[in-house]
């Protein structure tokens, strides 16, 4: 499972999850029928941070958590100035989240703007 925080044209921030982490980038992007009813009306422009998991429940409650984060300390967290331990203290693990790198994040991205399904 995929947590992912998205950047819409307006300047927000719109975290969910996913286990076909393109189909469902793709979904946002091109405001298919399954997409979320905040970026139907916010265009998405670029992805932000990911995060891979290997359980539902745990994509889940880091969800849970980014949602509840200001928008600034969302931005430190995609920025990496500040990690998953020290933003969440004790409420989730760490080490269950891999955190992948600008460059796939890019990749997927670059996979998702080329072609419309």
């Amino acid at each position: 499972m995929y947590i992912y925080i998205i950047e819409c044209s307006n300047g927000s921030l719109y975290t969910g999850v996913a286990k076909d982490i393109e189909k469902r980038l793709s979904e946002h992007f091109y405001h298919k029928k399954q997409s979320a009813k905040y970026t139907k009306g916010h265009q998405m422009t670029s992805l932000k941070a990911l995060w891979k998991t290997e359980t539902k429940q745990d994509a889940m409650k880091l969800e849970y958590r980014i949602k509840k984060l200001t928008h600034s300390q969302k931005l430190e967290l995609i920025s990496q100035t500040k990690t998953l331990g020290e933003l969440f203290l004790n409420t989730i693990n760490p080490e269950s989240y891999e955190f992948i790198d600008s460059k796939k994040q890019e990749l997927i991205m670059q996979k998702i703007t080329n072609k419309e399904d």
